[in-house]
């Protein structure tokens, strides 16, 4: 979601705008930790707007991540819109690592008790979420961009957007900033107010989604000489595959032949082929670490991508955002429900425990499987020596387990 700021010129037009819409919380974006939250709410009773920038057509469509950990799958359940979830979505008990010429198998499901990831798009995600809550009564405004956030610090903030060419404002006693790292609610925030922790990796990922059914039953990253690959799919007919490359990097150096000679390179073990299919859609992301500090600021709370940023070597991004909205939904419920405002004055200390162990999983992950710029033989040995460790103690491979799949399920 692009952000815009308020500026003289663009004040302008809300001199005199259409009489505001009225609403208990507002909640700014229609991605997975808004959708969640929404429909948690309207579980509790209480009600919400969510404005979403983009059209609907574009977020049911857009590839983003596409791993559930089982808590994640498990609130889904018990929200009532797992049913294409749970018929459709692909369960794997285990990852494989590849290096040394070798595919070393960690068993998610035997290390963790029983618990599993689901291979399901997020884009499947928001299509169940939005079907769902527009057929409860629900209220998304699609092509709907909101452009600034006042009154945080009052009870009643007001959200200004745009929708349908004219100049609106929603009001609400709550606004959920959870319109992602481009979106207008963490701008909205006194930078003196918040704590910034970015770091920005010296890689991307290429990524790419072909239609051509996996060459593996399960994830497989793989640590190379050439630099790190990542085999996973969308559906038993379409592949997602990454292939990592230097952040200035452009499309136009990888054509599709490319690509595929470089991915079957380095997913390449012994009694293993790679299928090539057509490639539908592809792009490159540069990978960073990003956490503000603290989450809320007033009625305004952050929630997903607009508090937080991980590298996808964790699989966490969509995860963190649906546990945000959960957290952030109890204590609006305490709120409302017994005047308790307990929760809520937590809300970032309880979100912020879980986004740290998050980050250090995923930076952990990103550090032992990819190639660094600046790396000579000692540190690429260091790398090998941490792979086979995490693949022959059952100690290690379980602290890995425990973290893919989720430590927080409660």
């Amino acid at each position: 979601m692009r952000c815009v700021r308020p500026t003289a010129a663009n004040h302008a037009p809300w001199r005199n705008p259409t009489p505001p819409m009225r609403t208990q919380v507002a909640i700014i974006g229609a991605g997975p930790a808004g959708l969640v939250l929404a429909h948690l709410l309207a579980q509790r009773g209480i009600d919400s707007v969510v404005l979403e920038n983009r059209s609907r057509d574009y977020v049911e469509r857009r590839v983003r991540a596409g791993v559930l950990e089982q808590g994640s799958v498990d609130l889904l359940r018990s929200m009532g819109v797992a049913e294409r979830l749970d018929r459709e979505g692909m369960v794997h008990h285990g990852i494989e690592l590849r290096f040394d010429g070798a595919g070393h198998r960690i068993p998610l499901s035997e290390l963790t008790g029983g618990a599993s990831i689901f291979v399901y798009g997020q884009q499947e995600v928001v299509k169940d979420l939005i079907k769902a809550r527009l057929d409860d009564g629900g209220v998304i405004l699609f092509e709907a961009e909101a452009v600034g956030i006042e009154g945080a610090l009052t009870d009643g903030p007001v959200v200004r957007y745009t929708h349908e060419g004219e100049p609106r404002e929603l009001e609400g006693q709550f606004v959920a900033g959870c319109d992602g790292f481009h979106g207008v609610s963490r701008g909205s925030i006194p930078a003196s107010a918040l704590t910034v922790y970015d770091k920005e990796y010296p890689f991307a990922w290429l990524g790419l989604l072909a239609a051509v059914p996996p060459s593996s039953e399960e994830v497989v990253y793989a640590y190379h000489e050439r630099g790190f690959a990542l085999h996973s799919m969308r559906s038993p007919e379409l592949s997602r595959l990454y292939v990592q490359v230097p952040p200035d990097d452009s499309l136009d150096a990888w054509p599709d032949g490319r690509i595929w000679d470089e991915l079957g390179a380095r997913l390449s073990v012994p009694g293993f082929t790679l299928d090539s299919g057509p490639i539908l859609e592809k792009g490159i992301t540069g990978m960073r670490s990003y956490v503000v500090e603290p989450m809320q600021h007033g009625r305004l709370f952050l929630a997903g991508d607009a508090a937080h940023i991980v590298p996808p070597t964790g699989a966490k991004g969509m995860n963190l955002a649906i546990a945000d909205a959960r957290v952030l939904a109890a204590a609006l419920g305490a709120h409302y429900g017994a005047g308790d405002d307990a929760l809520l004055d937590r809300y970032s200390n309880d979100c912020l425990g879980r986004v740290w162990r998050a980050e250090h999983f995923s930076w952990w992950m990103t550090a032992m499987l990819h190639r660094f710029p600046d790396d000579d033989p000692f540190q690429q040995r260091l790398q090998l020596s941490q792979l086979r460790y995490v693949t022959s103690s059952e100690a290690a491979s379980t602290s890995l387990a425990e973290n893919y799949v989720g430590l927080y399920r409660g």
